[in-house]
């Protein structure tokens, strides 16, 4: 039976093939190219404007600007909103109608119009690709990013430009095409470095950081009293005074960065080049305009211009240093969790090890029945296993005690001759020390070192076990103390195989056994890293020489008491 029409309505639509099917390009294209109208919009009257301004109150060179701001802005807002082709011709044709405007606006007749708004053009255009070829993260918070952008885009993107303009006023009215060339190229060049640093460089990390009130008023503190200087040197002086301003430019690019001497290098821009043109300051008796306006351009280029990769140098160095320390944090978060899982895991293994060693030493000597030679054997690597194990689980609670400071040493006056004396013994009684000679080499007298007796011991032993498992080939193991600057040099030494550069690099890393993890020498590679800790706890420095063929000597040097 039918539904009816009521009920047709309320069933939900399924959805057909078309509305599944993704967008086509054709209705891609179709969706507005402006997500955000305004700012293209806003951005072709600030060029227009832009354009009235430069030519009312910076014309030069015949019929060339020395200070152009229009093509800095219409490339910074070119780069930070691109949305792909079809944006980029409808915002390349909108600066274009912005341009024209400009330029119908100061009385400049239609074919000399259309000649500047295509060599303007020319420029931006080539200025965008430019930064995005070579600047293509637009990151001006790095040396190289700042120096690309500077060098590929405002310095490169204005050469074809100029020169095509200065061809075409050349062949209009006759100028000299060298004063237009170099006049255009120098105003643009300028307008491109710090109108688009600056605009690049206003990002919404920066603004955060102007957020703060007291930042906020060391901005304001320290572009007027940059201003006035400016002002005062280019404004009112008769002689070269532009040294005064280069410590206020530095001391901005120290504490606001890219930003703030971008904003610092514009005001600094407008005044020296304004004043220079009108007649004013220390370029006023250097000439014609073109030269006093050229003199004053190359001034910022050469002098200021610069410091812009002094504050990129720091933020990069800022920015380092913030990800070092992030790094720390995170393998400090590490160390601990690792530290507290071999201190848990170790803690674990003791009970349970502890009755196994019980179980064998009773298994052994019959207490719980009689047992067989055999069984005797078994009994018996059944006890040694374990022991390892424990001594295996009381290395790693060290270990995990020194990572996370928890070992204390006792820092008292201690004999080196009687801690060598102990450790020479106890190393002799090993069962892998039969045939191996135990030589000590230490004054008998007067050898005293500020130390934990206990702890050296361990080092020293731990040392001395190494050297009579790894280098017993050797046959002899020497235990010697000498009395260096400062302190007592302790060293132990075997004439075994030697180790190479590469194994020495990895000698004091935990759980590295230097390619030894299946011999038959028994070793956890922590007891390295543990000595090392111990030593540096007690003030003291730990290393080896060695060469391949020719033994090692580990040594151990101790502040004296």
């Amino acid at each position: 039976m039918p539904l009816s029409p009521a009920l047709d309505a309320a069933k939900p639509a399924r959805p057909d093939a078309a509305s599944m099917r993704p967008a086509t390009v054709t209705e891609r294209v179709s969706e507005p190219v402006f997500s955000q109208p305004l700012v293209p919009i806003l951005t072709a009257v600030g060029v227009a404007l832009l354009i009235v301004l430069s030519i009312n109150f910076a014309r030069t060179a015949g019929l060339v600007a020395a200070l152009w701001g229009a093509g800095g802005l219409a490339t910074v807002v070119w780069l930070r909103t691109s949305r792909g082709p079809v944006y980029d011709l409808a915002y390349g044709g909108l600066v274009a109608l912005g341009i024209l405007v400009g330029e119908f606006l100061v009385g400049n007749p239609p074919l000399l119009s259309v000649m500047f708004t295509v060599a303007n053009m020319i420029e931006i255009v080539l200025a965008v690709t430019l930064a995005r070829r070579f600047a293509p993260g637009l990151n001006l918070s790095t040396v190289t990013g700042c120096g690309r952008f500077l060098l590929g885009a405002a310095m490169l993107a204005p050469i074809p430009a100029a020169l095509f303009a200065a061809l075409c006023l050349y062949a209009m009215s006759g100028a000299d095409i060298g004063a237009s060339f170099q006049t255009w190229w120098f105003g643009h060049a300028l307008g491109l470095a710090i109108i688009g640093t600056f605009g690049l460089a206003l990002t919404r990390g920066h603004m955060q950081v102007l957020r703060r009130p007291w930042k906020m008023v060391e901005t304001i503190v320290l572009l007027g009293l940059l201003t006035a200087a400016s002002v005062l040197v280019f404004w009112f002086a008769t002689v070269p005074m532009s040294f005064i301003v280069i410590p206020l430019l530095i001391l901005i690019a120290v504490r606001l960065r890219v930003l703030g001497i971008a904003a610092g290098l514009m005001i600094t821009t407008v005044i020296a080049v304004g004043s220079a043109m009108l007649g004013h300051g220390p370029f006023a008796l250097s000439g014609e305009v073109a030269d006093r306006a050229m003199l004053a351009q190359v001034m910022v280029l050469l002098g200021f211009l610069p410091i812009l990769l002094v504050a990129a140098l720091l933020e990069e160095r800022d920015l380092l240093a913030e990800r070092a320390r992030a790094g720390q944090v995170r393998a400090e978060r590490a160390s601990e969790a690792k530290s507290r899982l071999l201190a848990n895991v170790a803690h674990e293994i003791k009970s349970p090890v502890g009755g196994i060693i019980g179980i064998g030493e009773l298994w052994k000597s019959g207490q719980i029945g009689e047992v067989t030679d055999a069984q005797k054997d078994m009994a018996d690597m059944l006890v040694r296993t374990s022991r390892q194990i424990e001594a295996l689980s009381h290395d790693l609670l060290d270990v995990a005690r020194a990572e996370s400071g928890a070992v204390k040493v006792d820092l008292r006056p201690t004999d080196v001759h009687g801690v060598l004396e102990d450790v020479a013994r106890v190393t002799a009684l090993r069962p892998d020390a039969v045939g191996v000679r135990i030589e000590m080499e230490c004054a008998v007298d007067g050898m005293v070192v500020l130390a934990d007796s206990q702890r050296l011991a361990q080092v020293l032993g731990n040392l001395s076990s190494n050297a009579v498992k790894y280098g017993a080939s050797g046959g002899v193991v020497t235990l010697k103390a000498m009395r260096v600057t400062g302190g007592v040099r302790i060293e132990v030494i075997d004439r075994g195989p030697g180790l190479s550069p590469e194994k020495q690099a990895q000698l004091f890393e935990p759980f590295n056994r230097l390619g030894l993890e299946r011999s038959t020498i028994e070793g956890h590679g922590i007891g390295l890293a543990l000595a090392k800790r111990l030593v540096e706890l007690q003030r003291g420095d730990i290393g080896v020489v060695s060469e391949p063929g020719a033994g090692a000597t580990f040594w151990v040097e101790l502040p004296a008491a």
